[in-house]
């Protein structure tokens, strides 16, 4: 009979001497192990029975050298427990992997290996296993397979031989695909995404991928309402060939039509979910772009069900997408509270409305209260924006920023519209679009002599950005490349007005060594162009050292410093690290670094007198991503760098 194997229930009977096997195949990630049903519950088994037949099973009994009427050694051990081993023999050319791993995870002898078994029950297992073995191959297209069982005493111990002879390999003869003509010039599009073909081994496996395969190309090619049927297999002993048939309506290729939502959803409208779509109307059906939208609607994190349905249009040629939508709570309460070297303690609340101004347009209050900054800010932001991961963002802002190069306090107002990435469809492009007007007095020294001063800038800024994402992983990346720029044209208005451009360009790679170890680095450069360093506003010049930055030094402390040792930053900058992911054991991994980097007063990093900064980092990879414990130490510090340095957040450093 046809095997039961894995997920697959096929059921068998014989007619005019051949096998006449149906039933349906399901495609799964990876092939299931088979499942098969013992010839008695182990329930029934009394361990205590008497051996049933199996040749050699003791190997040392009937003690020939017993005189007759003495007890013999098989009388006085039959109820006796051992331990024993198990193998196989026979399918080492034909038995792959897979077969082995599905006959371990099984059986009843690898299950109770080690553990001590009487005779009975050893006999039992064996001729279950070897039930089992006989369904395997014959899943694999061995329908003459024949299993024996005997004993061999290795070392000392009983080792169970499960013998297979498997005989010969059945093919088909035939392939039918009934109906799929009906696909017009698709057809042999979904012939070959079947697969399966004449003279193919009569495989288990093979058959279920293959419907799977034509089930899910079927609705790619356009055909919303195809019915695939349950292959039927005829197996016929006397030629050992079999013949597969199974039965295919296409019905009718539609195009994508309207989007309708249900009137009582408090969250979208049909017109935001067509946004969110990446299909448009008049498109060719494609049964994942389905998939893909339930997926978005639910991570928009407004929904808490999302059905997303085909089903026909007015049209006959059109199918239209009906969506039922479930709203989830809307608010969110966050807190955060840290320490950072050179940024001190802070503390952080916000509060969230994420769909204040339907659809999706969200509104945070957040605060900050720290040693070293004090902030107010209110954020009105939009998700989805007339396009799928296409944000727009308005923020108005008050802080009180207290650095070693710099105390401003200063009022903001931006905004932004971006193509975003997120670790649910990351993204290959990002850009962005903004604008800034920013006032802020700020307080520092000159640098030559070290007298306060006060200044008051008006800034106004146009920031753009492009990113290229060729990474596998947006958290944990552990191949590709990535490249980023940003230019920010600004005018500054300070005594007199003048105008400057900051430009910053960041790359990383990331190359797997081994399976344990990735090799990543990083290369960052900037640049100031148009206006002295000294008329630029402090707050908006290059500064490095820190976690995202040169680690071993506290935040931005590297570079030029004033006769109070405190830095003062730059025109331009030059940073670089690298370092080795290595997984430890379980999910934990270290990461040995070794980073540099330096701030420079002229418009163009020369890349002399870098600072370098090493350690080592401890990564928990936790299922949302890598838990970050980075310590570090500077190799050449400057005058009142501290010697240690901890950075703790979220994520690979780069």
């Amino acid at each position: 009979m046809w095997p039961d194997v894995g997920r697959h229930r096929v059921l068998g009977h014989v007619v005019c001497g051949a096998m006449i096997v149906t039933g349906p195949a399901f495609a799964q990630t990876a092939p299931a192990p088979p499942l098969v049903v013992p010839p008695a519950p182990m329930s029934d088994v009394d361990p205590n029975d008497q051996l049933a037949p199996l040749p050699d099973i003791g190997v040392d009994w009937p003690d020939l050298a017993t005189a007759p009427g003495e007890p013999t050694a098989a009388a006085s051990n039959v109820a006796a427990s051992f331990r024993y081993g198990w193998r196989i023999d026979g399918v080492d050319a034909i038995g792959g992997p897979l077969l082995r791993q599905r006959f371990r995870e099984l059986s009843v002898l690898a299950g109770a290996e080690g553990k001590e078994a009487n005779a009975a029950q050893l006999d039992r297992r064996a001729r279950q296993d070897a039930d089992l073995l006989v369904t395997l191959l014959k899943g694999d297209g061995y329908y003459d397979v024949a299993v024996a069982t005997r004993v061999e005493r290795e070392k000392g111990r009983p080792v169970v031989v499960l013998a297979a002879t498997p005989g010969p390999l059945y093919r088909f003869t035939g392939v039918t695909l009934a109906g799929v003509e009906a696909a017009g010039a698709k057809e042999p599009t979904l012939r070959d995404a079947f697969g399966v073909k004449a003279n193919d081994p009569v495989n288990a496996d093979a058959i279920a991928a293959a419907e799977a395969n034509l089930k899910t190309r079927i609705g790619e090619e356009g055909f919303p309402f195809a019915q695939v049927g349950d292959p039927e297999v005829v197996v016929d002993r006397a030629t050992q060939t079999a013949t597969l048939a199974m039965e295919v309506a296409p019905g009718t290729a539609r195009r994508f039509g309207r989007i309708t939502v249900n009137a009582d959803n408090k969250v979208f409208d049909a017109a935001h979910v067509q946004d969110i779509a990446r299909f448009k109307p008049d498109e060719p059906y494609e049964t994942s772009q389905i998939d893909d939208l339930r997926r978005a609607l639910v991570q928009t994190g407004l929904v808490s069900t999302a059905e997303v349905r085909a089903v026909p249009g007015a049209d006959p040629a059109v199918v239209d997408v009906a969506v039922r939508l479930e709203s989830a709570p809307p608010r969110t309460v966050a807190v955060e509270l840290g320490y950072g070297t050179g940024e001190g303690a802070r503390s952080e609340i916000s509060w969230t409305h994420r769909n204040l101004f339907p659809p999706e347009g969200a509104v945070t209050l957040r605060g900050v209260a720290g040693t070293r900054e004090q902030l107010g800010q209110i954020t009105f932001r939009r998700n989805n924006f007339h396009a799928r991961d296409r944000v727009l963002t308005a923020q108005l802002s008050a802080a009180h920023l207290r650095r070693d190069a710099f105390d401003a306090q200063t009022i903001s107002l931006s905004a932004a519209l971006e193509r975003q990435t997120n670790i649910f469809f990351q993204k290959t492009w990002t850009w962005s679009l903004g604008a800034e007007l920013v006032a802020t007095d700020e307080r520092d020294v000159i640098a030559a002599t070290g007298v306060p001063r006060r200044r008051t800038f008006l800034i106004g800024a146009l920031p753009t950005s492009l990113g290229y994402d060729g990474s596998d992983d947006l958290l944990n990346p552990t191949r590709g490349f990535r490249l980023s720029g940003r230019v920010s044209p600004e005018v500054s208005l300070q005594d007199s007005v003048f105008g400057y451009t900051r430009v910053q360009l960041d790359a990383s790679k990331y190359q797997p060594v081994t399976d344990a170890v990735v090799l990543a680095g990083r290369l960052r450069v900037g640049t100031i162009l148009g206006a002295p360093r000294d008329q630029i506003a402090p707050s908006r010049r290059f500064y490095a050292g820190g976690g995202a930055s040169v680690r071993g030094y506290s935040f931005q402390s590297i570079g030029p410093r004033d006769v109070n040792n405190d830095p003062i930053g730059g025109r331009s900058l030059a940073e670089f690290a690298i370092e080795a992911r290595v997984k430890a054991f379980g999910n934990f991994g270290v990461v040995p670094f070794l980073d540099g980097g330096n701030i420079y007063t002229g418009g163009l990093p020369d890349f002399s007198g870098l600072r370098y900064g090493a350690g080592v980092g401890v990564r928990y990879y936790s299922n949302f991503g890598p838990i970050r414990v980075d310590v570090g130490t500077p190799i050449n510090p400057q005058r009142g760098d501290s010697r240690i340095a901890v950075y703790v957040s979220l994520g690979q450093a780069f």
